[in-house]
């Protein structure tokens, strides 16, 4: 564990749930993971697997940088006020606290892009027939036009306060979600490093960051489900009051299993995203420190 400790590690605990797996979380209907995907498919082709994502294409080089900054500043800032030294080697609790802080900012970022890629994913026929009775309505085309669209229409009707409905369930998702991600990328690449080596190897950082993202994710599923369902209340009517009552009424109508939906895609999918991001991101710090070097001796 102190071997690892020693090398500074900073990546992103950045999710994007496709469309099958926000409405497995958030819909009922659906039997199984499979059985999601099947009815995605058979009702919206594969196009229903990608909807709402071209918001969180557009923004995630945005939302990356600026959490994985915030993680490696903030652990810069706590090495130089405890040691003097920002290069020193962090202590666990240092860790902890940038990768809650890292959380902190992951929401106020985060939040948004969530929001608007769960409301176009869930606000489609089968969803509205599967969860509540809205016959009655006549509804039968989609609430948004698209992302902006989604965006206009949230502000006018709920103000900026609608843009981070779920906020509270994200936070207790991303603030012990990114301690479960930050915490084993860098013990594992202690482990796993030879002695003497002064940075892990590619190999390494892909065995570490894939198992970290396994933890991370599979972990914070029972809340992952608890914010989705809040994100996608009020496509049409609002039917939870807070992360509490989202928590009781999901417990009463479907027990505790509905809190493990869609955890073995979220460990699987968790794997070899967070390996090739941990990689691209080391990859790049060398690159950018072989640079830094022959340009500044």
């Amino acid at each position: 564990v102190g071997r690892g400790l020693k090398r500074r590690a900073s990546g992103g605990w950045v999710g994007g749930h496709g469309g099958g797996q926000t409405r497995l979380q958030a819909g009922q209907g659906y039997g199984n993971t499979l059985n999601c995907i099947l009815t995605v498919y058979r009702n919206e082709n594969v196009v229903g697997f990608f909807k709402g994502m071209s918001f969180p294409l557009a923004s995630i080089a945005v939302y990356s940088s600026v959490t994985f900054g915030v993680f490696s500043n903030t652990q810069r800032f706590i090495s130089q006020q405890r040691y003097g030294d920002s290069n020193h080697a962090p202590a666990l609790s240092d860790l902890i606290v940038a990768s809650m802080v890292a959380g902190v900012v992951s929401v106020g970022i985060g939040g948004p892009v969530d929001l608007i890629k769960i409301r176009l994913q869930m606000q489609t026929q089968p969803f509205i027939k599967a969860n509540i009775n809205l016959k009655h309505m006549g509804i039968g085309f989609p609430t948004y036009r698209g992302p902006i669209h989604c965006v206009s229409s949230i502000l006018r009707q709920e103000g900026l306060a609608g843009m981070y409905r779920g906020a509270g369930a994200m936070l207790l998702r991303d603030v012990p979600g990114y301690c479960l991600y930050f915490i084993p990328y860098t013990v594992l690449c202690g482990w796993i490093t030879p002695e003497g080596c002064i940075s892990p190897s590619p190999s390494s950082v892909w065995i570490a960051g894939g198992i970290a993202g396994a933890i991370s994710w599979g972990t914070a599923t029972p809340m992952d489900v608890v914010k989705s369902r809040l994100q996608a209340d009020g496509v049409y009517l609002n039917k939870y009051k807070g992360v509490i009552d989202c928590i009781s009424q999901s417990y009463h109508s479907e027990g505790l299993k509905v809190f493990v939906r869609g955890i073995t895609v979220n460990a699987v999918r968790g794997f070899p995203m967070s390996a090739a991001m941990f990689l691209g991101y080391e990859l790049s710090r060398k690159a950018l420190r072989g640079d830094q070097a022959e340009t500044n001796p």
